[in-house]
């Protein structure tokens, strides 16, 4: 199992930060704001909003509440463009989802508690320690052989 190392956890908080500011240039644009318009709303200064913007200082949760109030958005709105397993595989999860629509009610409650299942397991550690259950017992299927 490959660990990460420091530097490049760093460097990828320092992407979402980037991210999050570009985000947030965007949205204050949108709203027409200056910078020193919105520093002055949520009570700091131009270059403040400056260095939120470029990513350069973390915007801390009550100031995002607080930016996002001020541009009228929600504060999720501000995390819109950073990725998640949504957007990374959009083909899967319209595929789940034309499959899901084919399935009787009773399948759906069987499929959902063994995705929850599923979800709650902490992969990496249970791959190197024990077999993961066969599921196809569980859908209803049998063994052909």
């Amino acid at each position: 199992m490959h660990s990460r190392s420091k530097h490049e956890d760093r460097m990828e908080e320092d992407a979402v930060d980037r991210r999050v500011g570009a985000r947030i240039r965007e949205l204050r644009k949108a709203a027409r704001l200056s910078q020193a318009s919105l520093g002055a709303a949520i009570g700091v200064t131009f270059q403040q909003v400056q260095k939120y913007e470029n990513g350069s200082t973390r915007v801390s949760a009550s100031k995002l509440w607080l930016i996002a109030q001020t541009l009228g958005v929600r504060a999720a709105d501000v995390f819109d463009t950073l990725p998640g397993p949504e957007a990374e595989t959009p083909e899967e999860g319209g595929r789940l989802i034309d499959a899901w629509a084919r399935l009787p009610r009773q399948q759906r409650d069987d499929v959902l508690s063994l995705v929850e299942n599923l979800a709650a397991v902490r992969w990496p550690r249970v791959r190197s320690q024990a077999p993961v259950p066969q599921t196809s017992h569980a859908l209803g299927k049998t063994d052909p052989s």
